[in-house]
C-alpha cells in the first residue's frame, strides 16, 4: 500500500510540475533561466576562468532548451525553408543550433557581474506571442537594450524564436546573411560553410 502511494504521490508530482512548466509566463520563464545561469556562473570559477566545455555545456543545457528551432530556422530561411528538403532542413538546423550555441557560450564568457532589469510584461490572455523586454545594466556603460520574442505552444509553454539587441534581431540579421550565401550557392552550401567554421571553432 505504501508503494502504491508513493507512486501516485510521484506521479501526481510530475503532471502538476509540467503543469507548472507550461503555465509558467514568458517573462517568468525569462528571468528564472537568466538568474539560473547568472547563478552558476558566478559561482563556477572555471567557468569565470573561461572554461570553454563548461560554458558550452550551461549553454546547452540551461538556454537552448528555450528555443523553438523550427520557428527560428522557418524565420531565418524564409521563402528558402519552403523550397528545402526534411533532410536539408535537419541538417541545416543541426549546424545552426551549433552557431547558437558558440554564440551564446561567447556572450556568457564575457559576463562580468552585470546586472539584468526587466519591463513589466503586456500580455493579454488570448496572445499567443510576447515580448519580454529587458535592459543589461553595466558598470561605466551604457545599459544595454535586450528583447526576447516568444511565442506560445500547443501545451500551453513558452518558446523563444528571436532576440533582439539594441533595435537588431537575430533573425533579421542571419537572414540577411544566409539569404546571400543560399542565392549564389544554393543551401546545401550555407550549410557546409556553418559546418566547416563550427568545427573550426571547437578546435
Amino acid at each position: 500500500m505504501n508503494k502504491f502511494v508513493q507512486l501516485v504521490a510521484t506521479l501526481t508530482f510530475g503532471l502538476v510540475l509540467n503543469i507548472a512548466q507550461a503555465t509558467e509566463a514568458p517573462d517568468v520563464l525569462v528571468k528564472r533561466t537568466s538568474d539560473d545561469v547568472l547563478a552558476i556562473i558566478k559561482q563556477d570559477k572555471d567557468i569565470q576562468a573561461g572554461n570553454t566545455q563548461k560554458i558550452f555545456s550551461l549553454a546547452e543545457e540551461k538556454i537552448l532548451p528555450n528555443f523553438n528551432f523550427d520557428t527560428v530556422s522557418r524565420l531565418v530561411l524564409g521563402k528558402n525553408w519552403l523550397r528545402a528538403t526534411p533532410p536539408q532542413k535537419a541538417a541545416f538546423q543541426a549546424e545552426f543550433k551549433s552557431l547558437l550555441l558558440r554564440t551564446y557560450a561567447t556572450a556568457l564568457s564575457k559576463y562580468k557581474n552585470q546586472t539584468i532589469d526587466y519591463k513589466p510584461l503586456k500580455l493579454l490572455p488570448a496572445d499567443t506571442v510576447a515580448a519580454v523586454k529587458s535592459q543589461i545594466v553595466q558598470s561605466g556603460a551604457q545599459p544595454i537594450e535586450l528583447d526576447y520574442s516568444l511565442e506560445k505552444q500547443a501545451d500551453g509553454s513558452w518558446k523563444v524564436f528571436d532576440i533582439v539587441v539594441e533595435n537588431v534581431s537575430l533573425v533579421t540579421n542571419y537572414r540577411s546573411q544566409f539569404s546571400n550565401e543560399i542565392r549564389q550557392n544554393g543551401l546545401d552550401s550555407l550549410t557546409k560553410k556553418l559546418a566547416d567554421k563550427n568545427k573550426a571553432d571547437k578546435k
